[in-house]
């Protein structure tokens, strides 16, 4: 009777270390999924910018592939008075915001175009603007599926902020037309579907992130996923290691329970 206790906590810790030990295996194998899903990622990304520039003017709306990364080229109008801002949009930690225009073309279509990124006005900063000129443009960028989504609390019941009552145009001189961004609707989020129904227009179910230059101020840097698979990779190694700790330990305790018996 005096052994039980000690026959207990025996199989309590032994099995502690096979759960233990098969968590680590099972995280290590987690993150070797992880790595196989980046290395996709950045497969998916080289293949899509290796890929020949769209002509989305040249192209249908209902046969248009999506497909990320793909570069694109577009000829029309900027309609300023169909812009928002997208906000907490960090840049190297800096808060910031996005400009989107719709991009008309040369039909009754157009394109979202994520123009560039500014920093968040601080304090009495005065919020920027934008030239943009009227005439008709040539612009390049790379297409994506939709506007990067960020999280955000009870989406579904919030109504729509989205608005274009206000008339953003202004000038910065007699020739230089500009947008004021002080007068844009701010949006944490963006969906096409919910532009077209706001605008009227006949939206392309893509939306191209602009990386032509202009000069206008603003910064062309994209966000792109994560595809560091060798840290997940690192990863693996670690929790294997833990692993093989713990299965180590159970055969050492195994060993000197045998031998006290």
């Amino acid at each position: 009777m005096s052994r039980t206790p000690f026959n207990t906590r025996t199989l309590l810790a032994g099995l502690l270390l096979v759960a233990v030990g098969a968590s680590c295996v099972a995280l290590g194998f987690w993150q070797l999924d992880r790595a196989r899903e980046r290395r996709g990622i950045a497969l998916n990304i080289e293949q899509g910018r290796a890929a020949s520039a769209l002509d989305l003017n040249a192209l249908a709306l209902e046969s248009l592939p999506v497909k990320n990364w793909t570069p694109a080229t577009a000829q029309g109008h900027w309609r300023d008075d169909l812009s928002v801002l997208l906000e907490n949009r960090n840049l190297e930690g800096r808060p910031g915001l996005w400009l989107a225009t719709p991009f008309a073309l040369a039909d009754d279509r157009a394109v979202l175009v994520l123009r560039g990124w500014f920093a968040r006005p601080l304090g009495a900063e005065a919020a920027p603007r934008v030239p943009t000129s009227i005439e008709r443009q040539s612009i390049q960028g790379e297409l994506i599926e939709r506007v990067p989504r960020l999280f955000e609390l009870w989406s579904s019941n919030k109504a729509s902020r989205l608005s274009f009552a206000a008339t953003p145009n202004s000038s910065l001189s007699a020739t230089v037309p500009a947008i004021d961004t002080v007068q844009l609707a701010r949006l944490q989020n963006l969906s096409l579907t919910e532009l077209s129904a706001q605008s009227g227009l006949r939206l392309l179910p893509v939306v191209l992130m602009q990386t032509s230059a202009s000069n206008d101020g603003l910064i062309r840097v994209w966000p792109e996923p994560s595809v560091d698979a060798d840290k997940n990779v690192g990863y693996a190694t670690q929790w294997f290691g833990f692993a093989a700790i713990c299965f180590i330990a159970l055969l050492v305790f195994a060993w000197r329970v045998t031998r006290r018996r």
